[in-house]
């Protein structure tokens, strides 16, 4: 019989996802917790596991469409009634339990669904006839079969990446090996076949000036429409929310840093941490810790429904990080309860996993107070926008050697901005202050730290 399986509750109430990629295709046989396809949602990319054992029939969405939660994504041929109802709930408790929230709303269909038809005109990869001769048999293109090849290991940034220079990333691999494959990679094939960004405006030249000096005038779009989907219309939608919703105030405070810089290049220098890298920005994020004890408004939030201010009793650190799918705002947990070195290898994990694209959903719900390191992109200062239902954030600003007055004479200093923004209704201008030099004052003078709890 056919098994029908919808589109599950991925978690924090996301009402759609977008199919990445399908990993399975009709024919094919899939166990119990196979991962079917990758779907990205508005906080992250998610690898779906089949719920059943069973044959793949049809597929009802391409890669790149977005589908809405409880609607139809895949159907499945199963051995019999009786096995296709118990699959999802036997199968589960005997061999494995199913990793996402739910799975969706119970099968309905009663017979063969009409297979749909693929949609034509999609952008033709980038192939090269020198790869493809040197390459496995099988993954030399057929117009008779379309091979089945094990997927090249890569990240579903480098995929996406691949993807909008329209390359086939079974084509690296011939070339890379039986290795995870890089954005270098593909950036540096895209360089050997000549495509630099420009495949889907039809250019392909290895000389990237040569586009400028023979292309006709008028001969390029005028314009690039890009969807509005996934990370970036949830970071719009949120940001506007926020910025209509509270009441921003944002102080500035430039600060002498040269202590605690001096501080990090002595943990350098230890051979005892030389496996955890402590940076500025980990400074940081023990003062605010540590000062968020002493102006608890900061790490509140606004309870519109029932008329009530929420003070956290923990901290909840939110870092912001900057990839290819996005602006996203990860959380470490309990940050308060971390020391020094733990806070360090924690920020480094968070910037990993959401460089590679694979932050769970969980990692980005809640969070009570934030942190935005604008400093590496070489920024001064900023006004940062408060994420819904936190009172403040953080914007730490690029350490820069400068001159200051320094015990009654001009030196040459390490100096860095910090910009706080605060929602006006839970922090007033004192409390901002007081938090935003508690900060500074740990960030002069490291010490300092052992006068708070």
């Amino acid at each position: 019989m056919i098994a029908e399986f919808r589109l599950p509750d991925l978690g924090e109430g996301l009402a759609e996802a977008e199919v990445v990629q399908w990993l399975v295709a009709p024919g094919d046989t899939v166990a119990l917790n196979q991962t079917l396809a990758e779907v990205e949602t508005a906080k992250a990319v998610v690898e779906l596991p089949s719920p059943y054992e069973g044959t793949v029939a049809t597929l009802h969405a391409e890669a790149g469409e977005t589908v809405a939660v409880g609607a139809a994504l895949i159907d499945f041929e199963v051995g019999g009634e009786e096995e296709a109802a118990a699959a999802p709930i036997t199968a589960a408790a005997e061999k494995a339990e199913p990793n996402l929230v739910g799975y969706g709303a119970a099968p309905t269909s009663t017979g063969r669904p009409a297979r749909r038809a693929r949609r034509a005109g999609a952008t033709p990869l980038v192939v090269d006839t020198a790869v493809l001769e040197a390459a496995p048999h099988d993954a030399t293109p057929s117009a008779a079969v379309e091979p089945v090849v094990e997927r090249p290991r890569s990240t579903p940034p480098v995929r996406a990446h691949a993807k909008r220079l329209g390359i086939d990333l079974v084509l690296v691999a011939a070339e890379v090996g039986d290795r995870l494959i890089t954005r270098a990679d593909v950036d540096a094939y895209a360089e050997r076949v000549g495509v630099h960004g420009q495949a889907a405006a039809g250019i392909q030249t290895a000389d990237p000036v040569r586009p400028f000096l023979s292309v006709a005038p008028g001969s390029l779009e005028r314009e690039t429409r890009i969807p509005i989907r996934g990370v970036r219309k949830h970071t719009a939608a949120a940001m506007v929310q926020s910025a209509f919703t509270a009441p921003h105030v944002t102080v500035f405070h430039t600060v002498d840093v040269t202590a605690t810089m001096e501080l990090l290049a002595g943990f350098r220098a230890d051979r005892t941490l030389s496996e955890h890298r402590i940076g500025p920005l980990t400074v940081v994020a023990k003062a605010v810790c540590l000062a968020l004890g002493r102006t608890p408004g900061l790490n509140s939030r606004w309870d519109e429904a029932a008329g009530e201010i929420v003070q956290h009793n923990y901290v909840d650190l939110g870092i912001a990080a900057a990839t290819e799918r996005g602006l996203i705002v990860p959380m470490i947990r309990d940050a308060e309860r971390l020391t020094l070195v733990e806070l360090a290898d924690s920020v480094r994990t968070l910037a990993e996993v959401a460089r590679s694209g694979k932050t769970s959903p969980a990692e980005l719900a809640g969070g009570t107070f934030s942190i935005s390191n604008i400093g590496v992109f070489g920024v001064d200062a900023g006004t940062p926008i408060l994420p819904p239902g936190q009172s403040g954030i953080l914007a730490v600003g690029a350490v820069r050697r400068q001159p200051w007055e320094f015990r009654g004479e001009i030196a040459l200093r390490q100096m860095m901005t910090l910009s706080l923004s605060f929602d006006h209704r839970l922090v007033d201008g004192a409390e901002g202050a007081r938090f935003l030099k508690d900060v500074a004052d740990i960030l002069e003078e490291p010490g300092r730290a052992m006068l708070l709890r």
